[in-house]
């Protein structure tokens, strides 16, 4: 009943964006601002020690998506399990910019980089973020970020560990993978598009997918500073795959006044941006080596607006 109350006085209208990622054949990266104008773990033991390679050369680093630049290229462990794994081949990198992060938040994204790094998928195995990276708890070093529940932005134990999700599920679609669980935000996000974010709650809340090839994948990633890096390695490289969204709903962001004493009186000072809510249709065609094209519809995602917070001197 929570979409029903905020979509009854939506101006409904209805467009399709879309845009084709080429593993290793582009360089360029999408964020939310792109496509809406309004805003936008018996495999082998995890290899530890990943080294923080060169920083140098990324393509683009003010926007999420994917890239040919990753920041372990060369490290020896990294080298080492690839070969170990028999994982030549990089499917997809893809990297997430976190916006402005909250304190706790990049600390809680490198933590989850580094348990996840090293990580083999068997063929035939369903991966689980929760499995392997949670709990997200601070015996395991996780502390205080930042987590959506409904509406609202609070901190909890583990908050950020979605910016992992939402990768995951990114490279998991372009490495054309079932995805298995997977759940939108309850509010849209600033680092992905609309309709590329997944969420996870332990116990709750999931991004699984399952490795439906013949070989085994071995997942690396890293954060460095504001960034988080995530591929997938195989001995074969996926088909082009293409994503497609279209927006059945769009929800203007309301804005929320806090009164100030330290403000002269009537003046608005932005103290959070917001983003419209929508509802949004998405799918995938994936064009195989063999010129012929299939569709892989994705269920719709559901966002409420996330209102603009200003601060007005009274």
């Amino acid at each position: 009943m929570l979409y029903k109350r905020y979509f009854k006085p939506a101006i409904i209208f209805m467009f399709v964006f879309t845009y084709t990622i080429l593993p290793f054949a582009t360089g360029e990266s999408l964020s939310a601002n792109d496509v809406n104008k309004d805003h936008l773990q018996t495999s082998i033991k995890q290899c530890e020690n990943n080294g923080n390679g060169q920083e140098e050369g990324l393509k683009n680093p003010s926007k999420s998506g994917t890239t040919f630049y990753v920041p372990w290229e060369g490290s020896e462990n990294f080298l080492s399990c690839q070969s170990k794994n028999g994982t030549p081949i990089m499917m997809v990198a893809y990297q997430t910019v976190l916006r402005d992060p909250l304190p706790g938040e990049e600390e809680n994204v490198h933590l989850a980089a580094r348990l996840l790094a090293g990580t083999v998928v068997k063929p035939g195995e369903v991966f689980s973020q929760n499995n392997k990276i949670g709990p997200y708890v601070i015996a395991r070093g996780f502390k205080k970020g930042p987590t959506y529940i409904g509406t609202k932005l609070t901190t909890t134990i583990g908050g950020g560990v979605c910016k992992m999700a939402s990768t995951l599920y990114n490279v998991a679609i372009l490495s054309n993978l079932p995805v298995v669980e997977r759940h939108a935000h309850s509010m849209p996000v600033p680092y992905v598009p609309y309709g590329q974010d997944a969420t996870v709650s332990y116990g709750n809340k999931d991004l699984k997918f399952k490795n439906d090839t013949s070989s085994p994948i071995m997942i690396w990633a890293q954060g460095v500073d504001n960034i988080l890096y995530v591929a997938f390695y195989s001995s074969t490289k996926p088909p082009e795959v293409e994503w497609h969204h279209e927006m059945l709903k769009l929800i203007k962001a309301d804005k929320v006044y806090k009164m100030s004493s330290t403000l002269p009186k009537g003046r608005e000072k932005l103290l959070m941006e917001g983003m419209d809510g929508a509802i949004v249709k998405s799918w995938v065609t994936v064009k195989n080596p063999d010129g012929t094209v299939i569709k892989r519809d994705l269920r719709k995602s559901y966002y409420n607006p996330m209102p603009h917070v200003y601060e007005k001197g009274k």
